[in-house]
């Protein structure tokens, strides 16, 4: 298993998923407690990641695709992105903090479809894949707990770390295996360049269906991503980025066990268990509190693994076994499109919209209502749960690439 490739690759996971924990987590936390935006403004910087996930992972999945070798998009989408990093720990209005995120994002989300791609290419087994991937979790425990540890959730510091992790990635991805372009030298079509191509997979009725819920099930998991951090700070918990990575903890747990789920759990099963573990989650989240009730917390958090790993990494795999071969770098980036890019850019523009609704006061006293924020959230997702039970139908089973007729 891990031979100097797999280990090349685990090494590229970690570093990819370092840098976006630097700032993921506490981004909510920085922008409404130091920069003092509102919960719509914050929202709509956060929102920035989906935007980024619309926007460019098309043009670079083309790029990879038929020009470059995926290692070297990598690398000069960091070397851009650190740029980008610094200059975000510089401003502090919300225009400059807006456009800056904007820009970065447009360099850091593709990397999250192509870093899928490149190991899925250099391994040719879809099982084995969870044990290289979870070396970007392992990444966000370590760094969650550095951010947590030292204090600086509400600061700046978490950009500048993450830029220095971005040039360390970029010099990385000179020792990456050679992953040249699969369609060099193929003609380019308008098609193509509007991702056309990559939407005929919709033609499949269990692909469109599966697509139509992937971009509604990020609605309410984007609640959950955008202010978590902010919700457990405000009501007393104590270290909440450091408590935080129990989740990434667990997530390790399921991925260490995702290659036998795939054996024994179809597509269905396994997105439908995702599901309803953030259900319970939300629920979990809207009655807990600091102190008698804490233990709602830390299994809200412990849950992650489920939520994330059942949904999201399955949803990749998912699409990469009914993607034709010549598409695979087009379709993940499809993937992360409907995902990280529709679902969640809606979800933030909502749970920022969702925030101030449950806010009953007005600054500087804010009052909210986490309570009625969580359970909607809750009934979100089980909502989603009972539709895609009875409208989905395919899927069958998780299957490497060489056992695919």
């Amino acid at each position: 298993m891990f031979n100097s490739v797999n280990i090349r690759l685990a090494v590229m996971m970690f570093l990819n998923f370092a840098i976006w924990g630097c700032w993921y987590v506490t981004i909510g936390t920085y922008l409404t407690m130091t920069l003092k935006f509102s919960g719509t403004q914050a929202g709509a910087v956060f929102g920035t990641t989906a935007l980024a996930s619309m926007i460019s992972p098309f043009f670079v999945g083309l790029i990879a695709d038929r020009f470059f070798s995926t290692e070297r998009v990598i690398l000069v989408l960091h070397l851009i992105g650190a740029g980008f990093l610094f200059a975000v720990t510089r401003v502090t209005s919300f225009a400059s903090v807006y456009a800056l995120m904007l820009a970065y994002c447009l360099c850091y989300f593709p990397t999250i479809a192509l870093t899928t791609s490149i190991t899925l290419r250099n391994t040719g087994n879809a099982r084995n894949f969870p044990l290289i991937r979870v070396f970007g979790t392992i990444a966000w425990i370590i760094i969650g707990q550095i951010i947590g540890n030292l204090g600086i959730e509400a600061s700046a510091t978490p950009f500048l770390i993450a830029a220095a992790g971005s040039l360390v990635m970029s010099l990385f991805c000179l020792a990456l295996p050679h992953t040249p372009p699969e369609n060099k030298g193929r003609a380019i079509t308008a098609r193509e360049i509007l991702g056309v191509d990559a939407l005929v997979m919709l033609k499949q009725r269990s692909f469109l269906i599966f697509i139509v819920a992937s971009i509604l099930a990020c609605i309410p998991l984007t609640f959950y991503f955008s202010f978590t951090n902010a919700y457990l700070n405000e009501v007393g918990v104590i270290n909440a980025a450091g408590k935080m990575t129990l989740g990434q903890i667990s997530e390790v747990g399921m991925m260490l066990l995702m290659p036998w789920v795939f054996r024994r759990v179809s597509v269905k099963g396994i997105l439908l268990l995702g599901l309803a573990a953030w259900s319970v989650r939300y629920a979990l989240l809207a009655h807990g509190n600091a102190a008698d009730r804490m233990w709602m917390f830390y299994l809200a958090i412990l849950v992650h693994g489920v939520c994330y790993d059942f949904f999201f990494m399955t949803g990749q795999l998912y699409t990469d076994q009914e993607a034709p071969a010549q598409l695979r770098n087009t379709a993940q980036g499809f993937f992360i499109f409907v995902t990280y890019g529709v679902g969640m850019f809606i979800g933030s523009m909502l749970s920022g919209i969702a925030v101030d609704f449950f806010t009953t006061s007005t600054a500087p006293t804010l009052v909210r209502n986490w309570t009625g924020f969580w359970t909607s959230s809750s009934v979100a997702a089980g909502t989603l749960f009972l539709v895609f039970a009875l409208f989905f139908h395919g899927g069958g089973m998780i299957r490497n690439r060489e056992d695919r007729s």
